[in-house]
């Protein structure tokens, strides 16, 4: 009988959550999902909150599935989520605060208070972060604002979601490096927590965990945990805690390929050696964020597949549950290029009420507004495509060198009209996938922690021969170029 290594990969998302089960025999990586659920934030009192308790819940559910088909056989957990989002907790890991959703408009009003205190070109240089609302600093410092300068001052510890997780497992206090590295306090250059940020902010430098490289053994299950879902136990490793960062790991281009890890949101970037921070990335807003050690992304978060989410919950509502497939169905029906839209615009940002929104915006520049479904989503689709162009061109720029290749890993890989018509705005090829791009990220890191594997050279390897992909081509290039400079026309993008 061969052997198999049993991996766990819990990959949290916007939308929703999965276990993976990754099983490696030395040459392929074999991946299920053995529990998938739904996520969304909480409107409590027109403010925003993930539900932890049910996250936490979710998540056991899933190990305990992978503990029944394996015979209790598990070498290793790993854990990834979106970032920015923490909670605080005390000493002995009980939660001293809710876990607040980054698109809270909490932070938006105090915005301008916060940058009078140091300027968004400051934060940019100190941190190479792009300035973003709902970054971690944004959201401790309109606490601050808010009159709860005494949860931080009572607290032992904030915890990053994957981190407080692992801490719900392990009993440990972590800060890994990828998801602390976009959090706006973390300096590339000094490679730990910025001084001069948590000085002007009055954050003490306790408050975080111990900053840990991905591929980290943390540790092993507590017996508690272990009593509680009847198990031998098993380690828990840091991975590349941050979803983008596992996802970008998992992308089997090797050099010079533009990637876009499709989600929630698409992060539409390129891996470099070094950190780029200057005038120039700081006026597109172009972040740096930490990945595997040796590796970083330079990249531009655009607002992805959040806007069909958000269609999609709104005729949900409405007794009218489309799926993807049928909405994109309904999307090629309709008459191409009749509205554009910036899909990065600020009104789009929040939860609720999608098809007035974009119909309203619409109705400010054209005059009129998309009458059906179809022509409501195809503008998203095609104006997500020219966003993505438009940033691949500043990366471009920004890196001195071309980009002749794009990847499409995770969710989006799975849409044809994504692929196509990124393929068509861009006038490059498209390799979309792998699809689970992200746990395969986390797995990888686990299999190099564990010795499994010895790089992540050799694991892209791996990646290729047990993960199809397909490649799209540019079609149509003349039209699309020419509502290309209308798009950019039309929003004022240089």
């Amino acid at each position: 009988m061969s052997y198999f290594m049993n991996v766990l990969a819990f990959d949290l998302g916007g939308s929703g959550g999965k276990v993976f089960l990754g099983q490696f025999d030395g040459h392929t990586i074999y991946l299920e999902n053995v529990h998938r659920f739904e996520n969304s934030p909480i409107s409590i009192n027109g403010a925003l909150y993930w539900n932890i308790i049910s996250i936490y819940q979710q998540m056991n559910i899933g190990i305990k599935k992978a503990i029944h088909i394996t015979n209790d056989n598990i070498e290793s957990l790993g854990i990834d989520t979106f970032s920015n989002d923490f909670v605080f907790i005390d000493s002995s890991g009980e939660l001293l605060s809710p876990l607040r959703c980054y698109r809270d408009n909490r932070t938006q009003k105090y915005q301008q208070d916060i940058y009078n205190k140091i300027s968004p070109k400051a934060l940019y240089l100190l941190t190479g972060n792009q300035n973003a609302s709902f970054n971690t600093l944004m959201q401790l410092a309109a606490m601050q604002q808010a009159g709860q300068s005494f949860i931080l001052d009572n607290s032992h510890k904030m915890l990053f979601t994957p981190d407080l997780l692992i801490n719900f497992l392990t009993d440990k206090f972590i800060s890994e490096y990828t998801i602390s590295s976009v959090s706006q306090m973390y300096s590339f250059k000094d490679k730990n927590w910025c001084n001069e940020i948590l000085d002007t902010f009055k954050i003490s430098k306790d408050l975080f965990g111990d900053l840990v490289e991905p591929g980290t053994i943390v540790g092993t299950t507590k017996e508690s945990y272990n009593k509680q879902l009847q198990t031998k136990g098993f380690q828990v490793t840091a991975v590349c805690e941050h979803d983008t960062a596992s996802a970008f790991l998992a992308s089997i281009c090797q050099s010079d390929c533009a990637i876009i890890s499709s989600g929630t949101w698409a992060l539409v970037g390129t891996e470099v050696s070094e950190p780029i921070i200057t005038d120039e990335s700081f006026k597109y807003n172009i972040a740096n964020e930490g990945g595997y050690p040796g590796r970083h992304r330079l990249l531009r978060n655009v607002m992805g597949s959040w806007l069909i989410q958000e269609i999609r919950e709104y005729y949900k509502n409405q007794s009218q549950d489309y799926s993807y497939a049928q909405l994109e169905s309904l999307a090629v029906e309709a008459p191409p290029f009749v509205y554009l839209i910036d899909v990065d615009n600020l009104i789009f940002f929040s939860p609720g009420d999608m098809p007035e929104k974009i119909s309203t915006y619409c109705m400010n520049i054209y005059g009129h507004a998309p009458k059906t479904i179809g022509e409501l989503v195809r503008c998203i689709y095609e104006s997500l495509a020219f966003k993505y162009r438009w940033t691949i061109e500043k990366l471009e720029q920004i890196t001195c060198k071309p980009l002749p290749t794009i990847n499409i890993v995770g969710g989006g890989s799975n849409s044809v009209l994504t692929c196509q018509f990124t393929a068509n705005a861009c006038n490059k090829p498209v390799i979309a996938g792998p699809s689970e791009a992200t746990a395969l990220g986390n797995i990888l890191v686990q299999l190099i922690a564990n010795k499994q594997i010895s790089d992540i050279n050799q694991g892209k390897n791996i990646l290729q021969k047990s993960f199809p992909t397909q490649k799209f081509y540019p079609e149509d290039t003349r039209v699309w170029e020419e509502q290309y400079f209308r798009f950019k026309g039309l929003f004022n993008l240089d």
